[in-house]
């Protein structure tokens, strides 16, 4: 059985790697070599011509400085909306909170949509600013569930001793709560900020100024333009300058490397989190 789990996880692991080695030789490589060999994974003579595509468009800085913007704002007001909900769900003893846990329970199922969203957003003038897609995806119905889950896995001594010494639900909550709640914390800030990261959809549909738009939606505009130009060149042209899919691959290496970065710092919090927040629902 040992051998047969390891052909299959090896089989599995060899699915998964070949791809993303694939997407970063491809980032590497000439127009000429990738018609060649289509399935690269090493290759022959690198070049950078992609990347030095992407870095010289001002528009990649704009993107960077908006999503870092959005991220360093947007996760902690996702962490505290998301926090305060669950630790006031997970509370008990108080009325309407069976009604109160199932409405919002109701929003992963049924939404109003994006017409109504943007009516909201623009009647507060929000449009074309960060805000708008800061607040708009302020809370996540899913994330919220899994730290109630996770609150409720603590003893309610710790929040009745509390209240004997006279300590307010805010105290308990960043004094007591949040401290023993690490590993869901952690998770949930990698969840949030991958979020922010991959930010696009709401971007493009509330912001219109180049000047704020978040980094996927640059890339995407920079990969759209490199298509089309393709498009209009002849083929000496196209095997001189940067190819669309070398362009498109050097966006998402551009696009995974930050997160890359950050979760091995995150991941031995991760699996205990998201263990013990999905086991009580």
């Amino acid at each position: 059985m040992d051998v047969v789990l390891f052909i299959l996880l090896s089989a599995w692991g060899f699915i998964i790697v070949v791809p993303f080695v694939n997407a970063v030789a491809i980032s590497f490589t000439s127009y000429k070599e990738y018609l060649e060999t289509p399935l690269l994974l090493f290759p022959r003579a690198p070049e950078f011509k992609a990347y030095r595509e992407l870095f010289k468009d001002n528009r990649l800085l704009y993107g960077y400085r908006t999503t870092i913007a959005i991220i360093l704002i947007g996760v902690p007001l996702s962490l505290i909306l998301s926090s305060s909900m669950g630790y006031a769900l997970s509370r008990k003893g108080w009325p309407g909170r069976k009604f109160l846990f199932y409405f919002i329970l109701f929003t992963m199922i049924f939404q109003g949509g994006i017409v109504p969203l943007y009516l909201v957003v623009r009647s507060l003038n929000l449009t074309n600013t960060i805000w708008s897609v800061i607040l708009t995806g302020g809370i996540n119905t899913f994330y919220m569930l899994l730290i109630y889950n996770f609150f409720q896995t603590l003893p309610e001594s710790l929040v009745e001793s509390a209240r004997l010494d006279g300590a307010g639900d805010w105290t308990i909550l960043f004094r007591i709560i949040i401290p023993l709640s690490t590993p869901i914390i952690a998770t949930m800030t990698l969840f949030f900020t991958v979020d922010k990261w991959n930010e696009w959809f709401n971007a493009m549909v509330f912001i219109r100024s180049g000047a704020i738009q978040p980094l996927q939606l640059v890339l995407r505009s920079i990969v759209l333009d490199s298509v089309t130009a393709s498009q209009t060149a002849t083929t000496v042209s196209l095997l001189e300058r940067p190819f669309p899919i070398g362009i498109k691959m050097a966006a998402v290496m551009l696009t995974m490397l930050p997160i890359m970065c950050i979760y091995p710092f995150l991941q031995k919090h991760f699996a205990k989190g998201m263990m013990i927040g999905a086991i009580k629902a």
